[in-house]
């Protein structure tokens, strides 16, 4: 057995420090005449803090597990039981085609840069050949992440790097009620992944990498790449238990691949090539299967122009507006032989000699 390696997780919050930190959620004046109220919410929270309560309600797990006596979270059983519907529904030749389309810029017009994206219209754009093409389509927009109230995309906390069955598909991470980290979207976000038979990325570049709401919900799908769809062969988070099942030989089980991909970036400075190969490359190693050259694009929109006149520079690039029209046609095509069962990918029946 290897090491564990302790010693970086700070002390926990005293019980004033909790209560500052608590409080701040109710800074706007019209609270107060809730002060009471807030008072008895805060002293629950705190308990539910101090006695590490991240999964208030579970039950026994039952057949099918390692450990049909594990207490299981019950929040994450039924996003696990939500996937297995939804892969089935994914595997049914009798199911409408259905492509997921990623609109990865934080941009929108109802906060505060007070204007749509490109990216949106980009993905538009993409949506309406798709659905010209009898496609059905779903669209995740990720600017909602700055616009919705309380939705968010919890940070990845990198289990896969302790050892890979630390890391459950679905996350068990979140939510964690001792901490506060809940409305996590990644529960309904996996299952968007895995009803889709294709998924394209669109997203614009800033500082010369993917944005950061792309970011966020990319380092939170690890875990459909080798995760452990079984929590009680790990007894939860119990590092020990998880290293040892990784020694003992673990397959890294791919949860998206067989599922087709393109991609659109755009950019207006610099960026673009990095950032496309990066996505090809993310998606590649999750098994995911590129719809050909077409399908991978990037181009700048209003190269050195002003920022203010960028849609008008979209307006007038109708050459670029046909390039997205090919990647959805691409990728449309694509969908169509995977589920007729001749698209292309040669080194399906390979054997990986190092499959992490």
């Amino acid at each position: 057995m290897t090491q564990v390696r302790t010693g970086q997780a700070p002390p926990g919050l005293t019980r004033e420090q909790f209560g500052e930190r608590f409080r701040r959620v109710f800074y706007d004046p019209a609270f107060a005449p809730a002060r009471e109220a807030i008072r008895i919410v805060e002293d629950i929270a705190w308990d539910g803090y101090r006695n590490a309560r991240k999964a208030p309600l579970t039950e026994k797990a039952g057949t099918g597990f390692a450990d049909p006596g594990y207490d299981l979270s019950v929040e994450w059983r039924e996003t696990r039981d939500r996937l297995l519907a939804a892969q089935a529904r994914w595997q049914d030749p009798a199911t409408p085609s259905r492509v997921l389309l990623v609109c990865a810029s934080p941009r929108n017009d109802g906060t505060c840069p007070g204007e749509q994206s490109k990216t949106h219209r980009l993905t538009r754009i993409a949506k309406q050949t798709l659905n010209a093409a009898g496609l059905e389509t779903d669209l995740l927009d990720l600017s909602l992440l700055t616009s919705d109230y309380q939705r968010r995309i919890h940070p990845c906390k990198g289990c896969v790097s302790t050892a890979m069955p630390l890391c459950h598909w679905p996350c068990s991470c979140y939510p964690n009620h001792e901490l506060g980290q809940v409305n996590d979207w990644m529960a309904e976000i996996y299952e968007r992944w895995t009803l889709a038979h294709a998924v394209i990325l669109f997203t614009p570049v800033h500082w010369y990498q993917a944005t950061s709401v792309l970011k966020l919900m990319m380092d939170r799908m690890v875990c459909a790449d080798g995760g452990n769809p079984d929590p009680t062969s790990t007894h939860g988070k119990t590092v020990a238990d998880a290293k040892a099942l990784e020694l003992k030989g673990w397959p890294y089980p791919k949860h998206l691949a067989g599922r087709a991909y393109g991609l659109v970036v755009h950019g207006d400075v610099a960026g673009i090539e990095g950032v496309r190969r990066a996505l090809s490359d993310w998606l590649d190693w999750m098994g995911l299967i590129d719809a050909g050259p077409s399908a991978r694009l990037d181009r700048y929109i209003g190269y050195y122009r002003p920022y203010a006149t960028s849609h008008e520079e979209l307006d007038r690039d109708l050459d670029v507006q046909e390039e997205v029209r090919n990647v959805a046609r691409a990728v449309a095509n694509a969908v169509a032989e995977l589920r007729a069962g001749r698209l292309s990918a040669p080194d399906r029946a390979l054997q990986r000699p190092r499959p992490k």
